[in-house]
């Protein structure tokens, strides 16, 4: 599975940077819907973007299946279960020390698509507001 996705994610990498293939979105629009405060729009309305692509359809059945394994794994160990235990973090010194005040910040990538860091937050009833960019806190 380990050389399967490597040798799919060199694929893919060949092919952007040969222009067979498009991105699907580029890091001007993560910028401009991360500065709206608008990361679940419509490019990143899927899981996730953090994660690699191995799913496709040009494969052959067998490697289908191994590409779906690849994809859920990555999916549930490298971000929400990641997500989840950033956001037990913040909780925890956010119910430790009333008192503070907190600045937590986070890779973009934290923020996109479902089961982030803000959404672990959210179900365990805290509010989280955006704050836009040259807005004061």
């Amino acid at each position: 599975q380990v050389l399967f996705a490597l040798n799919q994610t060199l694929l893919q990498h060949e092919s952007l940077r040969a222009g067979s293939l498009q991105a699907p979105y580029t890091t001007e629009d993560l910028i401009k819907h991360y500065n709206c405060g608008d990361l679940n729009a419509v490019i990143f309305n899927h899981d996730t973007s953090q994660v690699p692509n191995f799913i496709n359809t040009t494969l052959p059945p067998h490697e289908q299946v191994t590409a779906q394994e690849i994809d859920s794994y990555f999916r549930q160990e490298l971000i929400y279960k990641r997500n989840e235990r950033m956001g037990r973090r913040v909780m925890a010194l956010l119910r430790e020390n009333t008192e503070k005040s907190f600045f937590f910040a986070f890779g973009a990538g934290h923020f996109l698509g479902n089961n982030t860091v803000i959404d672990v937050l959210r179900q365990a009833g805290f509010e989280v507001e955006h704050t836009p960019p040259g807005q004061p806190i």
